[in-house]
């Protein structure tokens, strides 16, 4: 199978100053063509640590790529190092690049100075992509295997985000057209409401059982549960990673809420979307949480109606109708205010189905029963209404976080009972 390394270049994405999401466009694209990434590494902007790092990974990759140094300041030395490793003699000018700088350039009312000239310059060593988006063209070169053990190839690309991803499609088809690439296929089963150290030990002996050219993977996230990638290498019978999943589900089936890669709060929408039915929330620890998180997925608006946070005793009671010797006796933390929130905000609203939560995110707060880091979650719904309790022992923000993911998935499962 082809293996890719992916290397970015640049002192502001070692000191923390730039988030690297390069990386991951890049991965993403090469696992749609069948190339396994097996490296992603970071390189400061010192040219012999640049040399010896590309060295190093062109010596053990058969393609590799860089994002960044490419610039017209004096701190881009990718293309000075990507000269010396290639051994060229001399830079010669790209006129589809420069074409590109003057067009861009010139839309923003700027002067074409010699250093944006520089930059569509390059080593004679290469091939050029034209970049559409930006001055920095993409360099691709084709070592021999005089210098390496194969004939690897690098593609230089721009730091630049948005530039990086509108060329990735034109890189993919340069890498068609030279290499023989396999075959990687990806699966995802999402689930919340067990630890990735409990998943793991839950399905230990399935995945200790699966074929060597399958590989799973454990990505927990505190809003989305724990997603499980299941991935195969190279040729495989259709039904051989379905039949895979379906075993799993025999094992964790309870706790499995998707098989797209996707949060909880889309799972929601969809499964509002296939039945016809709307939603609203009454949020007191949550602080609107769950509403933000319902109105974050576009094309919402056809089944959230809206939320009440309702923070204060006073707005449980006077806009939802709690009673106040519901509160006065159960407390405000109870089974009894959340069924009752829920309701009153179902009511208000004219939804089909709703949510409320009531707890003690802390710090602070709570007691014997109901201590710090409880949530009381309520479904109202067309046959009637539920409540669970949740209990968690995170900082504030991640209780929070954690409150109304809990919320999310019990109300998918009460939203999933009707066929």
């Amino acid at each position: 199978m082809i293996t890719a390394s992916i290397c970015t270049i640049g002192d502001e994405i070692l000191i923390g100053q730039v988030v690297d999401t390069n990386s991951s466009m890049i991965s993403r694209t090469l696992g749609r063509e069948g190339i396994r990434v097996t490296d992603m590494i970071s390189i400061g902007d010192d040219r012999d640590v640049i040399l010896g790092s590309l060295r190093k990974q062109l010596g053990s990759h058969d393609i590799v790529i860089t994002t960044g140094g490419l610039g017209p300041t004096k701190d881009d030395i990718t293309k000075e190092a990507l000269a010396t490793l290639s051994g060229s003699r001399s830079n010669i000018m790209h006129e589809g690049q420069l074409e590109v700088i003057h067009r861009i350039l010139h839309a923003r009312g700027l002067d074409v100075l010699d250093v944006n000239r520089a930059q569509a310059l390059v080593p004679d060593t290469c091939e050029v992509i034209v970049n559409q988006r930006g001055t920095a063209p993409i360099m691709v070169f084709r070592l021999p295997e005089a210098v390496f053990p194969h004939k690897p190839v690098l593609y230089a690309m721009p730091g630049v985000p948005f530039e990086t991803e509108a060329a990735l499609e034109d890189v993919a088809a340069d890498i068609r057209n030279h290499f023989e690439t396999g075959k990687i296929t990806h699966r995802t089963i999402m689930t919340y409401g067990l630890a990735e150290s409990a998943l793991a030990k839950r399905i230990a002996s399935w995945e200790d059982s699966l074929p060597e050219s399958m590989h799973l993977a454990y990505l927990p996230d505190p809003l989305k549960g724990v997603r499980l990638r299941l991935s195969m290498y190279g040729d495989y019978a259709p039904d051989q990673m379905q039949f895979q999943i379906d075993k799993l589900c025999e094992i964790i089936g309870d706790y499995i809420y998707s098989f797209e890669d996707e949060s909880l709060e889309q799972a929601v929408g969809k499964a509002l979307l296939s039945r016809g039915m709307t939603l609203s929330a009454a949020e007191s620890c949550t602080g609107g949480e769950i509403a933000h998180l319902i109105t974050s997925v576009p094309g919402s608006s056809a089944y959230f109606l809206g939320s009440v946070t309702s923070y204060a005793i006073s707005v449980k009671e006077r806009v939802l109708g709690v009673p106040a010797e519901t509160i006065e006796r159960f407390g405000v933390v109870s089974s009894e205010v959340a069924i009752a929130m829920a309701e009153g905000v179902k009511k208000l609203t004219g939804s089909d189905f709703a949510v409320a939560t009531t707890g003690w995110a802390g710090p602070g707060g709570g007691d014997s029963v109901n201590p710090e880091g409880t949530v009381w979650v309520a479904v109202a719904g067309p046959d009637g209404t539920e409540s669970i309790k949740f209990r968690y022992t995170n900082d504030r923000l991640r209780n929070i976080q954690r409150f109304a993911a809990s919320a999310l998935n019990y109300l998918l499962g009460k939203i999933s009972e009707r066929i």
